[in-house]
C-alpha cells in the first residue's frame, strides 16, 4: 500500500496485517502525541486498541472494554476470525458501537471519542464508544431570556443537544439523520424533522446542500448558515438559530427542519419566517391579551430602531414644519451652536455606540460594565455639554438604540438599516425615508426558503394562520380545528398548517 495522503485517506481500506494498519494511522496523523496505542494479546491473537487522549473516559474504557476484553476464552481456536466473531456476537460492552472498513471512518470514529480495536490478520476494525471529554454543563441561554420558559439551552456537544430534544419530543415521527461535513473537522451535523410534516425532496435538498459544503472546517453556525440561505442580496435571512430546546421543539412541530452542529450551543432553523422574529416563548405562557400587546410594541420598537433616527434628521434639515412651533423652536436653539450638520452628527453617535457596545462584548465582563458606563455617562454627557452634539439627537439615537434591544434576532439588518436610514433622510427627506422603505419592503417580500415565501402568511395571506401573529388568541381556540397544533411558536403556513411541498 502507498503512503495516503492526509486529504487522500478517506476511502482507502483497512489492510489485514496489525503492523502495517498501526503503521498507516501513524503516518496519517503524523504521530501525534495525544494518539494512544495499546497493544494486547488476547486468546493468543495479536490486537492493539487505538484512541486518543482526554477524549474518552478512562474510568468507562476500564470497566467495559480492558476488562472483558482480557477475560475473553474462546478455547484452543486462535483464528483472528473466531475473536472477532466473538466480540461481534457474544459481547456488547458498549450500547453506542461500529466497526470501520477504512482509514477515514477509523480516524474520524477515534477523533470522536471512540476506542478502535485492531485485530492482526483481520481488514475491519472494532469501535466502542466510550466518550469522556470535558463538557459544558446545561444552563440557561445568553441570548433568549425567557419568564416562564424553561431555563434549559444547547450545549457545544451535539449528542447532548439531540438527547434535550428527544426528550421533550418522544415520537417516533421524530427522525435525526447523523453524518459529518467538511474535510478537515469532520464536524458531525445532525438534520432533525418530523417525518409526517416535512416533505422528503425538502429533507433531501438540505441533506445535499450540507454535504456540499467545503469548507476546512465548521466552527460555528455561521460556517454553515450561507450555504442553506437563498438571500444572496438581503440584508433579511430565511434561515435563523436559537439556542432554546423548546423554540427548537416547537418550530419542529410547525413543518421547520433543524440542524444541530457539534462544537456550537447554536442550532440551525430553516425555513424561518420574518413574522417569527417578533414572538417569542413567553408569549405562549402569557395571557393572550398582554401577549398581543407585547407584540405590538416589538414591532413599533423594530421601525423606531430603523426610521426614528433617519425621520428626526430629514425632518430637522428639510420639513422643520412637522415641529410644533415650541418644540420647533428648542430644538433650533440646541442645534444652533453644534459645529457639525445634523447628518454627520447622528452618524458618530451611531457610530460611538457601536464602539461602545463592541468593546463592552469583547472585553472580559468584569471590564465591559465599566466600558458602558465610560461611554454612556463620561463620553456622552462631555460631547452635550461642549456641545459638539444637541441633546434632542442624542435623546433620538438613544430611542433607537433601546428599541433595538426588543428585537435582538434582527440586530444586524436594523444596525445597517439604521445607518443608511441617516443618509438618505440628510440628503433627501422624507422622501429619501419612504423610499427606502419601500427597497427594504420589497426586498423582504422577494426572499424565499426552501420554497416558502419568509412574509408568509401576510404574503401571501393565509386567514388560519392570523390567529398567531399581530395577536395570539388562546389554546382553547387554537385547538379548534387545528389537531396537529403542537407548540404554537410562530405562524405556520399551508392547507394543514404546516409547510406543503413545493
Amino acid at each position: 500500500m502507498t503512503k495516503p495522503d492526509m486529504l487522500d485517506f478517506k476511502g482507502v481500506p483497512l489492510e489485514k496485517s496489525l503492523e502495517k494498519n498501526l503503521e498507516n494511522i501513524r503516518r496519517i496523523t503524523g504521530k501525534s502525541s495525544d494518539l494512544l496505542e495499546n497493544p494486547i494479546e488476547i486468546n493468543g491473537v495479536k490486537c492493539c486498541l487505538v484512541c486518543y487522549e482526554g477524549m474518552i473516559s478512562t474510568s468507562t474504557i476500564t470497566e467495559l472494554i480492558l476488562h472483558p476484553l482480557m477475560d475473553i476464552d474462546i478455547g484452543q481456536n486462535h483464528a483472528p476470525e473466531a475473536l472477532l466473531h466473538h466480540v461481534k456476537n457474544h459481547m456488547l460492552m458498549t450500547i453506542d458501537r461500529g466497526f470501520s472498513e477504512d482509514y477515514g471512518d477509523l480516524i474520524r470514529r477515534a477523533m470522536s471519542g471512540f476506542a478502535i480495536l485492531l485485530i492482526d490478520g483481520i481488514a475491519e476494525a472494532c469501535a466502542f464508544g466510550v466518550q469522556g471529554y470535558a463538557v459544558r454543563g446545561i444552563d440557561e441561554p445568553n441570548g433568549e431570556g425567557n419568564v416562564k420558559g424553561a431555563h434549559e439551552g444547547f450545549v457545544e456537544v451535539v449528542r447532548t443537544n439531540m438527547s434535550l430534544v428527544r426528550r421533550r419530543m418522544k415520537s417516533p415521527l421524530l427522525r435525526f439523520d447523523l453524518f459529518p461535513i467538511s474535510e478537515h473537522s469532520n464536524t458531525d451535523v445532525i438534520v432533525c424533522y418530523m417525518a409526517d410534516r416535512v416533505p422528503g425532496k425538502t429533507v433531501e435538498s438540505i441533506k445535499k446542500r450540507l454535504k456540499s459544503i467545503k469548507l476546512e472546517t465548521i466552527l460555528g453556525s455561521g460556517y454553515v448558515e450561507p450555504f442553506l440561505d437563498n438571500s444572496k442580496l438581503s440584508l433579511f435571512s430565511g434561515v435563523s438559530v436559537t439556542e432554546r430546546p423548546d423554540a427548537f421543539c416547537g418550530k419542529l412541530l410547525e413543518g421547520r427542519v433543524g440542524i444541530l452542529i457539534d462544537g456550537t450551543p447554536y442550532a440551525i432553523i430553516v425555513p424561518y419566517l420574518f413574522i417569527e422574529n417578533f414572538q417569542t416563548m413567553d408569549d405562549y405562557n402569557m395571557r393572550p391579551y398582554y401577549a398581543a400587546f407585547i407584540r405590538i410594541i416589538k414591532f413599533a420598537a423594530f421601525l423606531l430602531a430603523v426610521f426614528l433616527p433617519g425621520i428626526y434628521v430629514a425632518a430637522a434639515t428639510f420639513h422643520p414644519e412637522m415641529f410644533r412651533y415650541g418644540l420647533m423652536l428648542k430644538l433650533a436653539e440646541a442645534e444652533k451652536d453644534a459645529p457639525l450638520p445634523l447628518m454627520a452628527e447622528a452618524i458618530i453617535v451611531l457610530l460611538i455606540y457601536e464602539v461602545v457596545r463592541e468593546a463592552g462584548l469583547r472585553l472580559p465582563k468584569n471590564v465591559g460594565g465599566a466600558v458602558s458606563i465610560v461611554g454612556g455617562l463620561i463620553i456622552g454627557d462631555a460631547a452635550v455639554s461642549g456641545g459638539l452634539i444637541s441633546n434632542p439627537l442624542l435623546v433620538a439615537v438613544a430611542l433607537a438604540v433601546t428599541a433595538s434591544f426588543v428585537v435582538p434576532n434582527l440586530n444586524q439588518p436594523v444596525t445597517l438599516l439604521r445607518f443608511i436610514c441617516v443618509i438618505v433622510g440628510g440628503f433627501w427627506g422624507f422622501f429619501g425615508v419612504s423610499a427606502l422603505a419601500a427597497v427594504v419592503l420589497v426586498n423582504i417580500c422577494s426572499i424565499e426558503s426552501c420554497g416558502i415565501p419568509v412574509t408568509a402568511p401576510l404574503s401571501p395571506f393565509t386567514l388560519k394562520a392570523m390567529r398567531d401573529v399581530f395577536v395570539r388568541l388562546g389554546f382553547r381556540t387554537l385547538e379548534k380545528g387545528h389537531a396537529d397544533i403542537g407548540n404554537m411558536t410562530g405562524a405556520n403556513y399551508g392547507r394543514n398548517g404546516r409547510f406543503d411541498e413545493q
